[in-house]
């Protein structure tokens, strides 16, 4: 399986190396790095690693706690494969979408972040659910006030959510996961340009406004 992890470690030359020979020797098989944020001294790392399905996840959190000044943030599946440009790709199928424009990008928008589900509804109360992922749930905790520019929280209840406006479609839009750690503000500074691109594309608010009087007629 696919595991992303994320790591805070200390700034300075070996410390990347001493997490390597930590997961070799777990047998994960590292076959991404980016780095989040660099600062004060510290650095924070998004690793991407193959694990064997049948292998704890325990067993990588232990070993990496076992480096001096590692903190393991958190150890989460993904389904985004790493240097394949997904974006682009996910971009390219929107522009011939058609009135799936919208449930293209929603559809996609879990993979791309290592998320467990997204959605959009109307920025009005009561809400109307214009399309959700697979996984979503029935109630989907859209915020009370739609946020004037993505934000990141962490509700009572664990989960990890971004909340965006899509400003020229009246809408809402919500990324969340469950497992790993908060959004970072790199995932949601990815996501902004997302949307933003998703919104200059031809045709799209027009066929979002078709899928909307769609979807009001059943």
């Amino acid at each position: 399986m696919l595991l992303r992890l994320r790591i805070s470690l200390p700034d300075r030359p070996g410390s990347l190396g001493q997490v390597t020979r930590v997961l070799g020797i777990a047998g994960a098989d590292i076959i991404q790095l980016v780095v989040l944020e660099r600062g004060e001294g510290r650095a924070v790392d998004d690793l991407t690693v193959f694990w064997p399905d049948s292998a704890p996840r325990a067993t990588l959190v232990q070993g990496l706690e076992t480096v001096p000044e590692i903190i393991v943030e958190g150890v989460w599946g993904t389904r985004e494969a790493p240097g394949t440009y997904p974006e682009l790709e996910i971009l390219k199928y929107i522009t011939t979408a058609g009135d799936r424009a919208l449930a293209t990008l929603i559809d996609s928008m879990p993979v791309l972040f290592s998320a467990d589900w997204a959605a959009a509804a109307t920025e009005k109360t009561p809400r109307a659910v214009v399309h959700s992922s697979w996984r979503a749930p029935t109630d989907v905790p859209f915020p009370s006030v739609t946020p004037p520019r993505p934000e990141a929280h962490t509700l009572p209840s664990g989960l990890h959510i971004v909340a965006a406006p899509l400003p020229p479609l009246a809408l809402t839009f919500l990324l969340a996961r469950a497992d790993g750690p908060p959004f970072h503000r790199i995932e949601v500074h990815r996501l902004t340009r997302i949307l933003e691109i998703f919104l200059t594309l031809p045709a799209v608010e027009r066929s979002v406004a078709r899928t909307f009087r769609g979807s009001a007629t059943h």
